[in-house]
């Protein structure tokens, strides 16, 4: 469903799930445009030898992929703040799951708080995170 006014938000409601494209070839391009051009990004020799697992999306991606779920929910929100967490690389090349549920509404000012998550195919939740947007 997508959100147009404030009052269509509830409490407790899921914004529908994204799946991104964290593939090395996209978080390359996101790389290059974000002048972020580095072997952890971009290449997984490169990362292993910096001691990571592999090559790892830019923290900076992630928030932008749970920024592009809450607009393609709410596709006039306003972004008044984003918060997150990482527990643990994002590895490229790997399916993630990406999520938010409605925590708080503020009926005055038009505010709506989102918690999010970043869950991996193992289950494991590497970003959490938390935002707040205003809905007209």
């Amino acid at each position: 469903m997508t959100v147009r006014r404030f009052e269509d938000v509830e409490f407790g409601e899921e914004i529908p799930p994204l799946s991104p494209d964290f593939s090395i070839e996209n978080v390359r391009k996101f790389g290059r445009a974000a002048e972020m051009v580095a072997p952890r990004f971009s290449d997984h020799a490169g990362a292993r030898k910096e001691g990571l697992p592999g090559a790892i999306v830019p923290g900076v991606m992630s928030q932008a992929i749970l920024v592009a779920m809450i607009h393609r929910w709410a596709e006039n929100a306003q972004l008044e703040k984003i918060d997150t967490v990482f527990r643990a690389p994002v590895l490229v090349d790997h399916k993630h799951s990406i999520s938010g549920v409605v925590t708080n509404l503020e009926p005055e000012t038009h505010s709506v708080d989102i918690d999010l998550t970043v869950v991996n195919e193992a289950g494991e939740t590497r970003v959490l995170g938390t935002a707040r947007v205003k809905i007209p």
